[in-house]
């Protein structure tokens, strides 16, 4: 046996390998396969259930002949205006929790975080309450000011609102991570040098949290992207987001291809919105490498 061969057959018998062996046979099987098989079926014609198929691409260009980017559209423009209202929303709760709360942080976190213990259809069928006509908000607006909300469900900014209520604590986690990693002997120095407390935050405070505002809006986005349960609860049909149109694609009209290729268009769309975030993230500092 050759010097190489045999450094092949050492390397495999090193415990981490072995170790980390059946972990990665899982991830094969149950995240790779599924992902190869979604893109060998967004080939094949339209409802067909076989890979045996001649290869086509006639589903990719029915994407736009049919009008699916309208859907996409809807998508990513509700998911970047949840990032961008919840942003403001979870930085001063995030500032106050890295900085000012002390011991009352641990509550508020708990706080926060008990609501995802509960189903989130749970907690929006909440706000169907509160928004529906003759309901929480419409009565009391009703009795307090004989005024009417007019039933706000079942519309966009209805839609805009569960985004930001479910999602709350996957932007504020992070900004408190990143708000954290600001050293506060920078912040006393620039003071000392005569910086104001407008120049602190944007010379030092915001630049150097930026990885958690980053990641932040990386899950806040992608998550977002995909969501469903808010256009169906909240939304009931007012627009159609992707994941509806997967969803039908793939249960009511039984057209696997269909579903398949909105499936691709969309982790592809997820993916390159990723790696181009991560280009400008330095994970070596956040996971305090050096």
């Amino acid at each position: 046996m050759s010097a190489s061969a045999n450094d092949q057959v050492s390397w495999l018998r090193q415990p981490g390998v072995l170790a980390a062996l059946p972990a990665a046979i899982f991830l094969l099987l149950g995240f790779a396969g599924p992902l190869v098989m979604v893109f060998g079926y967004s080939f094949m014609p339209a409802r067909s259930f076989s890979l045996l198929q001649a290869p086509t691409l006639e589903n990719y260009v029915s994407v736009v002949s049919e009008s699916y980017y309208i859907s996409f559209a809807w998508s990513v423009s509700l998911a970047a205006l949840t990032v961008l209202l919840l942003f403001p929303i979870c930085y001063p709760v995030a500032y106050g929790m890295a900085r000012l709360f002390g011991k009352w942080a641990n509550l508020v976190t708990v706080l926060i975080a008990v609501p995802l213990l509960i189903s989130e259809n749970i907690r929006l069928f909440g706000w169907v309450l509160v928004l529906v006509k003759n309901g929480i908000l419409d009565g009391s607006l009703q009795t307090l000011f004989g005024a009417s909300a007019s039933g706000p469900l079942y519309s966009v900014p209805a839609i805009v609102l569960g985004l930001v209520y479910v999602y709350l604590p996957f932007m504020l986690f992070p900004l408190v991570i990143g708000i954290s990693m600001v050293p506060d002997t920078l912040k006393e120095a620039a003071s000392d040098l005569g910086a104001s407390r407008w120049q602190i935050f944007r010379e030092i405070e915001l630049p150097l949290s930026m990885p958690g505002i980053l990641i932040g809006g990386i899950l806040t986005f992608i998550l977002a992207l995909g969501s469903l349960a808010e256009s169906k609860i909240l939304g009931g049909q007012a627009i159609v987001m992707i994941a509806d149109d997967i969803e039908s694609a793939f249960t009511f009209a039984q057209n696997w291809p269909k579903g398949s290729v909105l499936s691709v268009l969309l982790i592809g769309l997820s993916g390159l919105i990723v790696f181009a975030l991560f280009r400008r993230i330095d994970l070596d500092q956040i996971i305090g490498r050096r």
